[in-house]
């Protein structure tokens, strides 16, 4: 993926690399969220996972979402940017809206629940949890949040 042009030799070997990855923040009418436990490591999450190369964001996010719960869903608006200072993973996170699809389970998720905002602050992750709970906060329009985290904890 080319992110950008520049005049400047190549990039060295030794040069960090970053990998990008989108999730959704899929929220019902009733303000309930859209989170997945893990089949890796049990951990609850919203669904997401690395943007493949030639695929535009907001496809990144539709596909990530329906591979994991089976629904289809439409991108509202980026609500943050977060950064895994130690593993170099900048995760773009999206509010959506349901379009359509059926919630079912895969290989990715052994679960697939609507958590309220409070379900989200007890059973979650601190750095998995704040994606949401940002994604709930402010009206559309406002700016997204921008987070550094260690993998577990925010950084600042």
């Amino acid at each position: 993926m080319l992110l950008y042009m520049s005049s400047s030799p190549a990039p060295k070997a030794s040069t960090p690399l970053h990998s990008v990855s989108v999730a959704g923040a899929v929220v019902r009418e009733d303000g309930r969220v859209l989170v997945i436990q893990r089949a890796d490591n049990g951990t609850w999450e919203p669904p997401g996972g690395v943007l493949e190369l030639g695929e535009t964001v907001e496809d990144g996010v539709r596909r990530e979402v329906f591979e994991e719960t089976g629904l289809l869903v439409r991108p509202e608006r980026l609500t943050g940017v977060y950064k895994n200072m130690n593993r170099g993973i900048v995760a773009l996170v999206f509010r959506c809206r349901v379009e359509g699809g059926q919630e079912r389970t895969t290989d990715e998720a052994t679960a697939v629940r609507w958590f309220t905002p409070q379900e989200v602050r007890e059973s979650m992750g601190e750095v998995f949890a704040v994606r949401i709970l940002d994604a709930l906060s402010g009206p559309e329009g406002d700016a997204p949040h921008i987070r550094a985290h260690d993998g577990r904890n925010l950084i600042g």
